[in-house]
């Protein structure tokens, strides 16, 4: 886990590479074994992936927490996670299981849309990334770990099995039953870190919110009111961290994702363009070459595997969708006349929206709003009734309930105590 990369500045994290294997950079999950005996620097994870502590004891830093780590000890690193193993107090050795979050998030949103009043999957991991694995479910994260292992065998070791028909869809299914364990675990036992090392210091889950919002519009205006730092302080603590600069991080992510939809999707550049970020498919050539060293088209002649096996929805439709409600969340626009619009159901247009963005019409539209409306409380001398027709709510007290909900302050407070930080 904390070997990979090139050591940097002392200052500066390890940005752990893209890839779930080092070996095949197509493979959608690896398994390997690790060992460490000693304090490691920080590390910045691009793929998720499982820890199971088999022997020693330690504490590990996951962000601005501290956890311990012992025995039968399980862990989920999400993509952007920093982690540190601050302290050895006898050797750690532990199987990991890396994967491509992009392909397993989308067969996780399909899956669970039945369940979409609840909790999206992955974001229970934001509510703990550690568990302590219980003897009645041992035996089967074992054998979840181990039936893995024999799918797409030992990294480190070099062995590798015959590659079987339907793989990538045995993967995906193991991969979902590990990771809906893990949930059950977490609802049923929350974990509680050990120690809260850097109290109400969030700027680690900057990176995490950057690389989970590529798809929008991500500027340092827009962190900066997200988390309320300037934009200098912004700068400074991703190249104190990183190394690169914002924009040079960006990049750096969107070539992450971009390389995903080229191994596993068929949309063209002029498509991925919007749906990534880019200004147009020019750009995206020309950020994907300064990183890769190769023409995109080149790249995905060589590398593209499309996995229908692995029920990757390629709707293009969906994302016209997503687009269109965020060109037009200011004007009076409803559920029915966005799903007539499309020619689809009101139950299609909720499941596209929950799957792509785990929120169905209503939550992603009054997020828009308000989002919007914190902007204009901050810049500008607006009331708090202009405010709230200029973002498309046709009565303040509508405006004030949905603010409320998701701010947690009424729009008055929130004008009175926000105030961007240095």
């Amino acid at each position: 886990m904390h070997k990979e990369g090139v050591a940097m500045t002392k200052e500066v994290v390890e940005v752990q590479t893209q890839y779930c294997s080092s070996i095949d950079i197509k493979k959608i999950c690896s398994f390997d074994y690790e060992i460490i005996d000693e304090k490691t620097n920080p590390l910045y994870h691009q793929s998720p992936r499982f820890l199971y502590i088999k022997k020693g004891k330690g504490k590990m830093m996951v962000d601005t927490e501290l956890y311990e780590l012992k025995p039968d000890c399980l862990l989920s690193i999400l993509p952007w996670d920093c982690t540190e193993i601050i302290e050895v107090e006898e050797t750690l050795q532990y199987e990991i299981i890396k994967y491509n979050y992009d392909i397993v998030s989308n067969i996780l949103k399909a899956i669970n849309y039945q369940d979409a009043q609840e909790k999206p999957i992955l974001k229970k991991f934001e509510e703990s990334p550690v568990i302590f694995v219980r003897e009645e479910i041992k035996e089967e994260i074992l054998y979840l770990f181990d039936k893995l292992k024999k799918e797409v065998g030992v990294e480190s070791l070099m062995e590798f099995p015959e590659t079987q028909n339907y793989r990538e869809i045995y993967i995906g299914t193991l991969l979902s039953e590990l990771i809906v364990l893990f949930c059950r675990e977490i609802d049923g036992q929350r974990q509680v870190p050990t120690t809260l090392a850097r109290p109400d210091d969030k700027r680690s889950l900057l990176l995490r919110y950057i690389y989970m919002h590529l798809s929008e519009k991500i500027t340092l205006d827009r962190i900066s009111k997200q988390f309320y730092m300037s934009k200098s302080s912004i700068s400074k603590y991703i190249m104190d961290k990183t190394g690169l600069s914002f924009n040079e991080l960006i990049n750096e992510m969107r070539v992450t994702k971009t390389v995903n939809y080229l191994l596993y999707t068929d949309f063209t550049l002029e498509e991925l363009a919007p749906i990534l970020g880019y200004v147009d498919a020019a750009h995206i050539s020309k950020v994907f070459f300064s990183k890769m060293e190769d023409k995109i088209g080149n790249y995905r002649k060589t590398y593209q595997k499309v996995l229908n096996t692995a029920h990757v929805r390629e709707n293009k439709q969906d994302y016209q969708i997503i687009k269109y409600i965020s060109d037009n969340f200011t004007e009076e626009i409803a559920a029915r006349s966005v799903a007539d619009q499309f020619h689809i159901s009101l139950i299609e247009l909720n499941k596209i929206l929950v799957i792509h963005l785990e929120k169905n019409f209503y939550e992603y539209l009054n997020l828009l709003r308000i989002n919007k409306a914190c902007e204009l409380l901050i810049e500008s001398d607006m009331s708090i009734t202009d405010i709230a027709i200029e973002v498309g709510y046709n009565t303040v007290k509508t405006f004030r309930r949905n603010f409320v909900q998701l701010r947690h302050k009424t729009p008055g407070d929130f004008k009175k105590n926000t105030r961007i930080q240095e």
